[in-house]
């Protein structure tokens, strides 16, 4: 009698996270943290958002800047010289929105880590990465950004454009919103614009329906309300906010310049790099937007997706 194959025992790793999930309106990392702890325990895991152990066989370091408890990138590099443990490193922010200091330390850091890990093809191109030890993953939504998509392919009037942010960066593109707000103005019974999230402090709408940050199911609900999503956001690492709007079924009308956003979107949507741009590729997609919301809605990616390939990396280290 043949005996049954040995079964596969699962080896058990202590996984340090270096940030801790927090609940609210917070952006795409942390919806990652929050989504990758979970999905770790699932697997029988070890989580912990602590050094104060001896134990950990992985630091997985979000953000090479200090936490909450001072626990920064020396303090990875002193922990593994005592106890070992590898250090992956997940890009995020690359400090192209106007923090240099946060660019240098990254280019610093990754030379100094075991892995890495990229949000986008970009990311890697633009920090200049040549080594062999990383990989790319693209950011995911979070389920319920799927679960209020609208299958109908009429566009109807008016002609209903949504965007949202988290940061106030002038990089996220106030300079186009602001002519998509005068363009509503002129228009009305023909364009409807809605702007969720922060805004800097000496910028304001006057047409658009402005909404201030809240939870993820009321924006994925939000979203799915409208017809079309715009970013004029630039110079991006791993943009979640067209991810949300893909996977909430609408086509996007993206920066040219937007980074990751174009890894992200050039298969459901259209570039523009002005605003003149812009409303010539807006045309194009109301003329023919029965194409483009039918290719957004084969858009299936989530962040569970993501996560999977983050833990099947770590499990192969």
């Amino acid at each position: 009698m043949e005996k049954e194959p040995a079964k596969t025992k699962q080896i058990k790793v202590k996984i340090y996270i270096n940030r801790k999930p927090r609940h609210g309106p917070w952006g795409g990392g942390n919806k990652l943290v929050t989504e990758l702890s979970e999905a770790l325990l699932a697997k029988k895991h070890e989580v912990t958002y602590s050094l104060e152990h001896e134990d950990i066989d992985v630091i997985l370091c979000f953000d090479p800047r200090p936490n909450q408890r001072g626990e920064w990138y020396q303090t990875f590099l002193q922990y593994r010289e005592k106890f070992g443990a590898k250090i992956i490193q997940r890009v995020g922010d690359l400090g192209t929105h106007s923090k240099p200091e946060l660019t240098n330390l990254v280019r610093q850091t990754i030379s100094l880590s075991d892995f890495i890990i990229f949000p986008s093809e970009w990311a890697k191109e633009w920090i200049g990465y040549k080594k062999d030890n990383c990989v790319v993953i693209h950011n995911a939504a979070l389920d319920i950004f799927h679960e209020y998509k609208k299958p109908s392919l009429e566009l109807g009037r008016p002609i209903r454009l949504v965007t949202h942010h988290w940061s106030n960066n002038k990089k996220k593109g106030f300079d186009i919103y602001k002519k998509i707000d005068e363009l509503v103005g002129k228009h009305p019974d023909k364009y409807q614009f809605t702007y969720i999230g922060r805004i800097p402090s000496n910028f304001s709408f006057r047409f658009a329906n402005y909404i201030e940050p809240i939870e993820s199911e009321k924006i994925s609900k939000i979203l799915s309300e409208n017809n079309i999503y715009v970013t004029a956001s630039r110079e991006e690492a791993g943009a979640n906010h067209v991810l949300e709007a893909m996977a909430a079924g609408l086509p996007i009308l993206y920066h040219e310049d937007g980074g990751s956003i174009v890894d992200y979107c050039d298969k459901y949507g259209l570039g523009f790099d002005t605003y003149d741009t812009f409303l010539l590729k807006l045309e194009t997609m109301c003329r023919y937007y029965k194409k483009y919301k039918g290719e957004v809605l084969g858009y299936e990616n989530t962040i569970n997706t993501a996560a999977k390939k983050y833990i099947e990396f770590i499990d192969g280290k």
